[in-house]
């Protein structure tokens, strides 16, 4: 995506429903993939009010519009149950700031879409788990996600990315890109390679369950990084679910998996040496805790089960992905150094191994919080 320039800044703040006097306006948050501002405003006697303004990446999420509209349904709807629930809506969840025109989006002279948002004061989003309280708190936050949106018509939701976590799809591009080989690489790679087609069983099982109705279609979040939520400064607790890009149809397997891949490992996701990768059981056992609170017993017997496959299917997915990259020579992920995507995709098949190995106990973990 082109670099954004102050012409287009100045043009989307002109062109949203911001009452007041701009006083400041500064690059915002950590994020790779949209360009974010926060810009404050000067409101006559009433002080100072926060929001966030931000260019949407129209490479990765190609139908803004309909993007939007998810976000939109999806914190209507969220806005009613935590007002029913005596809850706070403009501090838990996103609340999005109209355009002049009332579209909940403006498209700049150059073609480009921006959103804007109401700022959530007095939380801060953390990049890494400081505190193992702050992965429980996530936990718990990702799950009372799923249970605010239990009832939500999952199948109404536009895919944002197609087919994002069809794993079994993605194993069929993985041996397209063993078989096309265009850098050659294959021959190298022999053993990760074969870890893959060896595990085409994992590959396939959800999609399988989907098809025969034994687990249900849900509202996922898709992107269950500690980052992503919004903790109270004051009371430690999770209290925002925020980037809702990637709000869609989807497992509730896989928002837990992707969490336990990301969060319980103990090792960078690119670490070299792999003797140092595991996937910890106290950090999943503190998940699961949470997580099983957050839902508040609206999942399924099924769907608990299977949290566990739900780990290893999202580590599974994740190392393929980085696996069948290198093998297409390093076009999606971006790379620091020579073989990265390798190191990327060993240490994730290092954890789905880990996970094997430590099956029962992981199993038990959940009969545990089960009841």
């Amino acid at each position: 995506m082109k670099r954004v320039n102050q012409a287009q800044i100045d043009e989307a703040i002109a062109n949203f429903q911001y009452e007041g006097m701009l006083v400041d306006q500064r690059p915002y948050g950590s994020g790779h993939i949209n360009d974010t501002y926060l810009l404050t405003f000067e409101i006559a006697e009433m002080g100072k009010i926060r929001v966030i303004l931000q260019r949407m990446n129209n490479e990765i999420f190609t139908n803004p519009v309909e993007l939007m509209e998810n976000i939109i349904s999806v914190t209507s709807y969220l806005r009613k149950k935590i007002i029913e629930n005596g809850g706070d809506p403009d501090r838990e969840t996103l609340n999005v700031i109209r355009a002049v025109d009332g579209k909940p989006y403006f498209v700049d002279y150059k073609g480009d879409y921006w959103r804007s948002y109401k700022f959530i004061t007095d939380a801060t989003s953390y990049d890494k788990v400081e505190k193992p309280d702050d992965f429980y708190q996530s936990a718990v936050s990702f799950g009372h996600f799923q249970r605010l949106l239990a009832d939500y018509p999952a199948d109404t939701l536009h895919e944002t990315i197609k087919g994002f976590h069809d794993t079994k799809a993605r194993f069929q591009v993985f041996k397209e890109a063993v078989k096309k080989d265009v850098c050659s690489r294959a021959a190298s790679v022999k053993k990760e390679i074969d870890f893959v087609l060896a595990h085409e069983d994992v590959a396939n099982v959800f999609g399988e369950l989907l098809e025969k109705g034994e687990i249900p279609l849900r509202v996922t979040h898709n992107d269950t990084k500690l980052n992503n939520i919004m903790i109270d400064n004051k009371t430690g607790k999770g209290i925002c679910v925020i980037d809702l890009d990637t709000v869609m149809p989807g497992l509730a397997m896989n928002d837990f998996g992707d969490s336990i891949r990301f969060g319980a490992s103990t090792a960078a996701e690119d670490e070299q040496d792999l003797s140092k990768v595991s996937c910890s059981m106290e950090l999943f056992d503190l998940y699961v805790k949470g997580f099983m609170e957050g839902c508040g017993g609206k999942l399924t017997k099924k769907e608990v089960e299977l949290l566990p496959m739900g780990a290893k299917v999202m580590t599974f997915e994740c190392g393929m992905r980085f696996l069948t990259d290198y093998l297409e020579g390093d076009h999606y992920f971006k790379i620091h150094r020579e073989g990265h995507n390798l190191d990327r995709c060993r240490t994730q098949f290092k954890l789905v191994e880990d996970m094997e190995a430590k099956w029962d106990t992981m199993q038990e973990i959940v009969k545990k919080y089960q009841s």
